[in-house]
């Protein structure tokens, strides 16, 4: 591991974006309404826009001000997190698209996989999206260049106090 400066990142931000994500891809799938899902993807894309999480604003604005949920905030490297949800935003743009497209069971399919990756990462604390950027940061493609905090595996949510 390299020395590197990490940022203060409050994880129950994107723990929110993830619970949202999940649960707006399976009432999509139980309502047969791709338009959640194109719904969905829209947020990702703004989110990865503004580098923010798509569904932030409901933590940020609901959640974390009336103590529903409390911050989790750590030493981390936002980018990673940043590069998962464009990642989520592709498949989910894909999904819809085969969706509206009428391929229900390839559209379903990617917005599943969505789901499950989502689910992983809000309930086991592994960020697959964040372990392709790191592996990518390994071989040096450009734009890549954070490495995890120390003492984390590929992916995982960082320890509390964690540093580089």
């Amino acid at each position: 591991m390299t020395s590197q400066t990490l940022t203060k990142v409050d994880h129950s931000a994107f723990k929110t974006n993830q619970i949202i994500i999940i649960a707006l891809n399976i009432l999509a799938f139980l309502l047969n309404l791709p338009v959640f899902a194109a719904i969905v993807a829209l947020a990702m894309g703004i989110g990865s826009l503004i580098k923010k999480p798509g569904f932030g604003f409901v933590y940020s604005s609901m959640l974390k001000p009336h103590g529903w949920m409390k911050p989790d905030v750590l030493d981390d490297n936002p980018e990673p997190h940043r590069f998962a949800q464009f990642v989520g935003f592709l498949f989910m743009v894909d999904g819809s698209a085969a969706l509206f497209l009428g391929s229900s069971l390839l559209g379903w399919t990617v917005v599943w996989i969505v789901v499950a990756l989502a689910a992983l990462n809000a309930f086991g604390g592994f960020c697959v999206g964040c372990a392709m950027y790191y592996w990518l940061a390994r071989f040096n493609l450009p734009g890549f260049s954070k490495q995890p905090p120390a003492g984390t595996f590929l992916g995982m949510k960082p320890k509390a106090g964690a540093t580089a």
